[in-house]
């Protein structure tokens, strides 16, 4: 069974950064898609950032416009884990925030929520102003 377990949310102020975790476990995604998307009350779950394999243990990491140069995403094949570093959070990136793994390697940029087959259960992110 498939697990993809969050960790590292929590209550920052507005300019702080946080880190979140992400461990799968029941399969290796080494070279399949992990990424991250969140969550806003009353809104659609939207597309964060996403890694795309190349070759060995080296990814491309893409992004939502929104957190260009403000997030990094990265992963550890070892750990069969993906993180994602927020620097510079803004009131507007509260949310919960979703790890997501799928099974085809061949989407270039996944970045619909169809696009992936695992989802972990969220961890809350709150950024203060």
């Amino acid at each position: 069974q498939v697990q993809l377990v969050e960790s590292g949310g929590g209550l920052v102020q507005a300019g702080g950064s946080l880190r979140l975790s992400c461990a799968a476990s029941g399969r290796t995604f080494n070279s399949y898609p992990m990424g991250w998307f969140r969550q806003a009350p009353g809104k659609e779950r939207e597309f964060v950032a996403g890694t795309r394999w190349i070759a060995g243990n080296s990814y491309s990491g893409y992004y939502a416009d929104s957190v260009k140069g403000r997030f990094t995403i990265s992963r550890d094949n070892a750990k069969n884990s993906v993180y994602l570093q927020m620097n510079s959070l803004k009131p507007e990136d509260t949310a919960v925030y979703y790890c997501a793994a799928g099974r085809d390697r061949g989407t270039s940029q996944a970045v619909a929520v169809a696009n992936y087959d695992y989802w972990g259960q969220g961890t809350q992110v709150t950024v203060s102003s």
